[in-house]
């Protein structure tokens, strides 16, 4: 006969292990119905297009996208350069977004006389698109590739700005009249009470930031660039090359989704609480 206490005793320390088994089970089902899910992706994409199916006619399948990748593609310096350009322009202007949206955002939503002075004209210039400032741009920039930083930079800006001005607004201010009743500076309330509740702002910002920074910089690429990942698409659609366009396409999914790892990546640095299981 087994002793009840030790029957208890191990149930409270396996479940633990249940949860850990789970969870991983979790993530590995997710992966694989991910997988089956791309593969079923491209057979209907085949099979419309081997079928003949109304607007598949004239679009190139599967095969014919790889067999170019593979002949005119993947051992090309010019494409991979593509790829680094595109990533370099992504890169600074997101950088810059951040380093100036932030303290930016955090500057409107702490400040009463900051944000009467400023926030009327952030928020006259905000509903416009990045794209309208492409004239604009490369008249005040001296090179096409400091005007396409600063158009990315600017589709990021206003969304990591508002988002952190909107974080620093959802904040109560009980806690920060609780904390200055007991003597706290203002340095201290910022270190030990906003920053931390505003961190989940900034990661919404960040993770918006760089879609909206990729869907800039590739129209910008085709407009005022001879070079980029949005060129190399804009260059097969003028040549008619279906199968580049779609080259162009999966390269720039396949470029803003290793983006996205990369900012989730920080993101679970920054709140570490979040993902901890």
């Amino acid at each position: 006969m087994s002793d009840p206490m030790s029957t208890t005793v191990n149930d409270t320390a396996n479940p633990p292990v249940k949860r850990l088994r789970k969870s991983r089970w979790t993530i590995s089902s997710w992966n694989w119905r991910g997988f089956v899910s791309i593969v079923i992706f491209f057979l209907a994409w085949q099979g419309a297009v081997s079928f003949g199916l109304p607007g598949f006619t004239k679009i190139p399948g599967p095969s014919e996208v790889v067999q170019t990748f593979v002949r005119d593609y993947l051992f090309s310096p010019h494409y991979w350069h593509s790829w680094l350009v595109s990533f370099e322009r992504v890169f600074w202007g997101f950088a810059l977004a951040q380093i100036i949206g932030i303290p930016f955002g955090l500057f409107l939503g702490t400040s009463r006389v900051f944000n009467n002075l400023v926030f009327p004209v952030f928020e006259m210039m905000r509903p416009i698109p990045p794209l309208a400032w492409v004239p604009l741009s490369i008249l005040f920039w001296p090179t096409n590739e400091s005007s396409i930083i600063f158009i990315t930079f600017i589709g990021a800006f206003f969304i990591i700005t508002i988002n952190i001005y909107d974080g620093v607004r959802s904040i109560k201010q009980e806690h920060i009249w609780l904390a200055r009743s007991l003597g706290a500076s203002r340095s201290r309330i910022f270190l030990r009470i906003m920053l931390p509740a505003v961190l989940p702002a900034i990661a919404v910002g960040m993770t918006l930031g760089i879609a909206v920074t990729w869907n800039v910089v590739i129209a910008a690429e085709m407009i005022a660039s001879d070079s980029g990942l949005g060129r190399l698409t804009w260059e097969g659609y003028v040549s008619s090359t279906p199968p580049v366009v779609i080259v162009g396409m999966i390269s720039i999914g396949l470029a803003g989704f290793l983006s996205t790892i990369v900012v989730d990546m920080i993101e679970r640095r920054m709140m570490p609480w979040k993902y901890k299981r």
